[in-house]
């Protein structure tokens, strides 16, 4: 009975109790044609042992970042951790605490969550940061349903060079409520269009939707688009997927952009399939606080006890579990603690200087790639605008093939826009980080030099 946590007599207990003679009568509301006539096909039980070794050579035959070099970017990024973050985070107090439901005994929790907002806030140049959202996507859509609430607005201008996941979580939030989603172009530059913002922007747009660097690593001009979105009282959102390029570029908030929301898993956290990440949200505020209680998540706060002593609490909670019910902001109700105080202790780590250094590195040998696979022929950049970590590529061949042949070299491509842009032709997004050494690079250069040079004998 080591994984059934009820007997036999357990069960027939529980079912006297509420008056049921078996576990059919219970049921008994659901019509007999709805339910299985058969007992499960499932395989017969294995030991422990066997189940591991099971387990092990499923796991073998994924390609992963520690066998193959990677070129995946798109909002989940291969960045060193260094081993303390997994040591800090694996302490037993950390590991096993759940979402702070009674602050004033989790004083411990509630500091860490504080200091990951002070951080976001720092990073990003916003006032207020809150206790985090689920992951980057979410947390933008959060960020849209913020923007209504402020300035009770239905029109949302959103750029096509946002993550398009990100822009099919906002879709899938708005879709049943009074919200207008229009999507915005690109330039020939790999920017948003601003033109094309301000001939779609009314008195009416609640929210203007940017991303920094958007999709295809390109820079945007925050300025410029906060501007044109101001004049008609409309709020600019800005997604971060990649928080890195901060080191380097300038924080957000420099440009007067009303939310900056984004993804961190970045600093400290691993790739894992996609998940669990940790979204960031960071507003400027108001000086009456009205903008700051429509932000949904937690918020931890720092205050003094009735001794002078400091402390820290839950505070300005709006949250459906609490008070508000159906009047909250949101229906998030937990925040990722743990991936959030990964994010945290990197950052520690890194400090003003190790996050520039980083950036720079992500940068230079982003660029060293990009130059070396422009120079292939058949091979063109897709946009000519700057770019951090993430640059599109236009391919000679399909880019399914070309990601095919790199496996084979253990390499696994970059990312096919066409899934994404079909209008695009056969173009890749390829990303690179410190992660990747120049022989790495080269290495994915002479490969796709190969492929040209077997297509000419072909």
């Amino acid at each position: 009975m080591r994984y059934i946590p009820n007997t036999v007599t357990d069960c027939q207990e529980m079912l006297g109790a509420i008056g049921v003679g078996s576990i059919d009568d219970l049921f008994a509301d659901i019509p007999a044609t709805l339910r299985l006539q058969r007992d499960l096909n499932l395989p017969a039980p294995h030991s422990e042992m066997e189940v591991v070794k099971t387990l092990r050579a499923l796991s073998a035959m994924n390609a992963s970042v520690e066998e193959y070099v990677s070129f995946l970017g798109a909002g989940a990024y291969n960045h060193f951790i260094p081993a303390v973050v997994k040591h800090l985070i694996a302490r037993g107090e950390f590991l096993t605490a759940y979402t702070p439901y009674q602050p004033e005994i989790s004083q411990g929790t509630l500091q860490a969550i504080f200091e990951f907002q002070t951080l976001i806030c720092q990073l990003t140049g916003m006032d207020v940061a809150n206790a985090s959202m689920y992951d980057g996507a979410s947390a933008l859509a959060e960020a849209v349903l913020m923007g209504q609430r402020v300035n009770n607005r239905s029109h949302v201008l959103i750029s096509r060079a946002v993550h398009p996941d990100y822009r099919q979580v906002v879709q899938t939030y708005t879709q049943q409520l009074d919200i207008s989603l229009q999507e915005v172009g690109i330039t020939a530059q790999g920017k948003t269009n601003i033109e094309a913002i301000q001939a779609a922007i009314s008195d009416q747009t609640s929210s203007v939707v940017v991303q920094y660097p958007n999709f295809f690593g390109v820079i945007e001009e925050l300025s410029v688009l906060a501007d044109a979105a101001h004049q008609h009282g409309a709020i600019v959102i800005v997604t971060v997927p990649e928080p890195v390029s901060l080191g380097l570029l300038a924080a957000p908030g420099q440009f007067g952009v009303d939310i900056v929301i984004g993804e961190a898993q970045a600093f400290g956290n691993n790739l894992s399939y996609g998940g669990p990440y940790v979204g960031f949200f960071g507003i400027k505020n108001d000086p009456k606080g009205k903008i700051l209680r429509k932000m949904p998540g937690r918020l931890a706060g720092e205050t003094t006890d009735a001794d002078g002593n400091r402390g820290f609490v839950l505070t300005l909670s709006t949250r459906e579990q609490h008070i508000k019910r159906e009047k909250a902001t949101s229906n998030i109700c937990t925040n990722e603690a743990l991936c959030a105080l990964a994010c945290t202790i990197h950052l520690c780590l890194l400090g003003k200087q190790g996050l520039k250094e980083l950036a720079l590195q992500n940068f230079q040998k982003a660029e060293y790639a990009k130059q070396a696979i422009r120079a292939l022929p058949g091979y063109e950049l897709l946009f000519q605008g700057p770019t951090f970590n993430e640059f599109a590529v236009k391919t000679p061949f399909a880019v399914d093939v070309i990601n095919q042949k790199l496996l084979e070299h253990k390499i696994i491509g970059g990312v096919n826009l066409r899934q994404f842009y079909p209008d695009f032709g056969e173009t890749m997004l390829f990303c690179v980080t410190e992660q990747h050494a120049k022989a790495e690079i080269d290495a994915l250069v002479n490969v796709l030099h190969t492929i040209e040079r077997e297509s000419e004998v072909l």
